[in-house]
């Protein structure tokens, strides 16, 4: 897995002169990347919770974890630094990303556990809204 740098001007010129008004309906990304404030609080979550298995764990800054075999579906990392607070609620950046859980079992199972740990969900219009701990939302839905 190689760890490359953006081009973010390459990037900005794709974009070109027109305001950015967020993703398209229907856009499937195969994976994000997300700060957390400390990996092991982020592996009982993403691992222990949701059922993600470890694919890479790098010295206890980063921690890869996918579902299926994949090479990674969640990237988790201590890079912005150990214990650094979440965004403000008006800040720019992602304001959830789904997980399509393969059928209503183990959504249960999910909510089950997350009721365990006194983690809140919410049940949204297609799914279930629950925050990592370090405030990251999670759609979670069921693969139709």
């Amino acid at each position: 897995m190689a760890t490359d740098p953006v081009d973010i001007e390459g990037l900005l010129a794709l974009a070109g002169d027109k305001p950015w008004s967020g993703l398209p309906a229907g856009t499937v990304m195969g994976h994000v990347h997300l700060h957390v404030r400390d990996l092991q609080e982020a592996k009982r979550f993403y691992v222990d919770t949701l059922g993600f298995d470890i694919v890479a764990n790098y010295g206890g800054q980063a921690l890869f974890v996918s579902a299926g075999g994949y090479h990674h579906h969640v990237g988790l990392n201590t890079w912005a630094g150990v214990g650094a607070p979440p965004p403000p609620a008006n800040a720019p950046g992602l304001i959830y990303f789904t997980v399509r859980l393969p059928d209503a079992a183990e959504l249960a199972r999910i909510l089950n556990a997350l009721g365990e740990q006194g983690i809140p969900s919410e049940q949204a219009e297609d799914g279930y809204l629950v925050s990592d701990p370090s405030s990251n939302r999670v759609l979670l839905t069921v693969r139709v």
